[in-house]
């Protein structure tokens, strides 16, 4: 079959830099949508983008679309005259026109293949017509010979060659054709573009790099070596060499310096500065720290080597820095305490009041997870001092321009004010970790300040009923939650989550509930109350699994260690997680799994219920009788003789050496397992369901569990249940995946 390459080029004025990577994934999959409504696939489908241009190559399209016959089934020839009256009108053909085959109607309609230049000449139209711009602007005007369509910038040129010829199409008053233009200022003119395969050389030769990966590399290594030649370190920042990428055509990246009196500025307000204001890069000197050189991005080859250039922006950046400066000299003028007495006016949310609640809450948990030793080696002083000042600089000038900086500009001027340096990493940190992969802090106070905000933050919205839901997640809940566990998890911090739970909603208790409170908002309060016990704890175990998912642990057994309920410490459940994944993955727990769910089938087949609390033998066992389990009816301690003789059946007989064998090994592995799990040592405890292994295989192997002798099935069915009740003393295996 012929083939040739297709070429489409989109041309408008300058595309945000931050939309173009969107536009290129959506313009091929628009293309690619218009090919397989029409049948046509191509080889390889290649997109570039610049600031003026999005383009498209396609490699080996076909030049024609294959002919097609398609058959639609109709009703039966026998069928009653008004069925065929309906398939006729949907199908649009005649009677004399159907095809009868097998006793049933059906339409076979044959489509000629078409030209694949016509195909691109209605596809070209609609993929403009249908492209999703985050923001764009109206162009063309609304008349009887052209219409108004939208595009992130007024549409100016179309490209679209297949092989060496023009494919045809029109879109408002644009027209495709040949003819493009290259550089705004190297290369103004128009230039003729004759098919894909010279199209990226003749942009190149007039100053184009059409290919963004390229401009990428070369922003990146040019920015490098600029660095280098001044005997300087350039601080990557990939977010930049693609910005920077995308706002070039033809990229040449130069080093400028700036006043060093600016360095008496914290270098993250001059990164921040340089990097989002001005798209410029920063340097680092051979010691690390943060040098008064900058690399900035020009788009063209300049006579002067760029050295106007490099003095504009230089002149640039000192305004930026200067304001800068400005700031931090205005806030260091007053203390951390007065600018937190300002939050009273900042609504933390409607419904949970200001963020100066906010921070007397964080106040009394971050004092109380200090002073009960949960947070070990923390003072409970300086613990209290950071709360109460770790929101201070949301109010700072610094920060009102810089949202990004809260928290950090806080350190500094804790520490600029002569406050402990405990109090100061503290404010600086507490927001971490904000995100996977973030550091997570380890210093007794900044631990306390952090967990005590992400506690405070969860609990609050959970009692408003502001959870998560799908994808939305307007509080960042999950973000917090994650945190809290990596807080717990790095620190080994030992904490019941009820009773931090219990704590956090006992500040909101005071903020909330008033002696004049009606009585159907305190009742509704209440409601809320209780409702967080049972959802934020979920929520919590939710995340876990997320987390622990990609750090390696199987789903399967963190959900094997949950289903036992009444854990609450985090720290002791994924011990015993780890435990169990490093114990399923030996011979051992591979055969003990197994056993387990041989015993547990051979249980639920006849009517045992699992009961997980089972200690001697048979205790918890109850033979199915048709009624209600009995132990759920008992309320009057007189009818425990009743319920014993169903839970106990006695063995009256001799029992089988296996079955001897397996009655040993649970006398000492129950009380064992018990043991290890409430001294958490999870290690022993899996090494003590391993001595069960051999017992339970020789057991299934030698011993008839459904005998004919109904005492001895009994006793060997509650044997069975014994053996399920140990095991789950660990772990419920039931949930154990193999």
């Amino acid at each position: 079959m012929t083939t040739a390459d297709f070429l489409l080029e989109l041309r408008s004025e300058e595309i945000p830099a931050r939309m173009q990577a969107g536009a290129r994934a959506d313009l091929e999959k628009l293309f690619r949508k218009e090919l397989d409504a029409a049948g046509l696939k191509a080889g390889e489908v290649t997109v570039w983008s610049t600031p003026r241009r999005l383009a498209l190559i396609a490699r080996a399209l076909p030049l024609a679309t294959e002919a097609v016959s398609e058959e639609v089934k109709g009703p039966r020839t026998s069928a009653p005259e008004q069925a065929l009256e309906g398939f006729l009108r949907k199908t649009g053909l005649t009677r004399d026109q159907l095809t009868e085959r097998d006793g049933v109607w059906f339409a076979v309609t044959e489509k000629p293949g078409r030209a694949t230049r016509d195909v691109l000449a209605e596809a070209v139209p609609a993929i403009i017509r249908a492209f999703p711009w985050p923001k764009s602007q109206r162009w063309g005007a609304a008349s009887l010979s052209t219409e108004s369509l939208r595009w992130v910038r007024p549409l100016s040129g179309i490209v679209a060659i297949l092989g060496d010829d023009l494919v045809e199409c029109e879109i408002g008053a644009v027209k495709s054709g040949y003819a493009t233009r290259g550089h705004r200022f190297h290369c103004p003119g128009e230039i003729t573009i004759g098919s894909a395969h010279d199209y990226a050389d003749k942009l190149r030769a007039c100053h184009v790099i059409v290919d963004h990966v390229e401009r990428e590399a070369m922003v990146r290594d040019k920015a490098k070596a600029a660095a280098e030649a001044a005997g300087l370190v350039l601080v990557e920042d990939e977010g930049l060499v693609i910005e920077n990428a995308g706002l070039t055509e033809w990229p040449v990246p130069l080093l400028g310096r700036f006043d060093e009196a600016f360095l008496d500025v914290p270098p993250e307000v001059i990164q921040l500065t340089a990097r989002v204001n001005q798209k410029y890069f920063i340097c680092r000197d051979s010691a690390g720290k943060l040098a008064n050189a900058f690399v900035c991005t020009a788009n063209i080859e300049a006579k002067d080597g760029g050295a106007a250039i490099v003095d504009g922006n230089r002149k640039v950046l000192a305004a930026r820095l200067s304001d800068a400066r400005f700031f931090w000299e205005q806030d260091k003028k007053k203390p951390l305490a007065e600018q937190a007495q300002k939050l009273s006016r900042i609504t933390f949310h409607e419904k949970l009041g200001t963020v100066a609640d906010k921070v007397q809450r964080v106040v009394k948990l971050a004092e109380w997870l200090a002073s009960e030793g949960i947070v070990p080696n923390c003072d409970p002083a300086l613990a209290r001092q950071a709360a109460e000042l770790c929101k201070a600089d949301l109010v700072t000038e610094m920060v009102g321009e810089f949202p990004e900086l809260q928290g950090l500009m806080g350190g500094y001027y804790a520490r600029a004010e002569g406050l402990p340096d405990a109090v100061a990493d503290a404010i600086r940190d507490h927001y971490k970790p904000v995100g996977q992969g973030d550091d997570v802090p380890t210093a007794p106070v900044t631990v306390a300040v952090a967990l005590a905000d992400k506690l405070d933050t969860l609990v609050g919205f959970f009692l408003i009923d502001q959870r998560p839901t799908g994808s939305r997640d307007p509080f960042a809940l999950r973000r917090a939650a994650l945190g809290v566990l990596e807080l717990l998890n790095w620190g080994s911090l030992r904490v019941s989550m009820w009773e931090a739970i219990a704590k956090a909603l006992a500040a909101f208790t005071k903020q909330l509930v008033s002696d004049d409170m009606a009585e159907a908002s305190y009742e509704a309060f209440q409601t809320n109350q209780k409702a967080v016990f049972t959802t934020l704890p979920d929520f919590f175990a939710d995340r876990l699994k997320v987390q622990q998912r990609e750090a390696g642990v199987r789903h399967d057994l963190i959900d094997a260690v949950f289903a036992l309920g009444g854990e609450d410490d985090l720290v002791r459940l994924l011990a015993r997680v780890h435990a169990l994944q490093a114990f399923v993955g030996t011979e051992d727990g591979t055969n003990l799994l197994a056993g387990y769910k041989r015993a547990a089938n051979i249980l639920k087949k006849e009517g045992f219920a699992a009961n997980p609390n089972a200690g001697s033998e048979g205790e918890g066992v109850v033979p199915p009788t048709g009624e209600e389990d009995p132990l759920v009816l008992v309320d009057d301690p007189a009818m425990e003789g009743v319920v014993a003789q169903f839970s106990h059946p006695e063995c009256n007989y001799q029992r089988e050496p296996a079955e001897q064998a397996l009655v040993d090994a649970l006398d000492y592995a129950e009380p064992a397992a018990r043991g290890a799990v409430e001294s958490e040592d999870f290690d022993f405890a899996m090494r003590v369901l391993a001595s069960l292994r051999a017992p339970i295989d020789s057991f299934f192997d030698q011993v008839t569990v459904n005998d004919a002798d109904a005492n001895k099935r009994s006793s060997r069915l509650a044997l069975l249940d014994r053996f399920r009740a140990a095991v789950h003393k660990v772990a419920d295996f039931s949930r154990i995946e193999g």
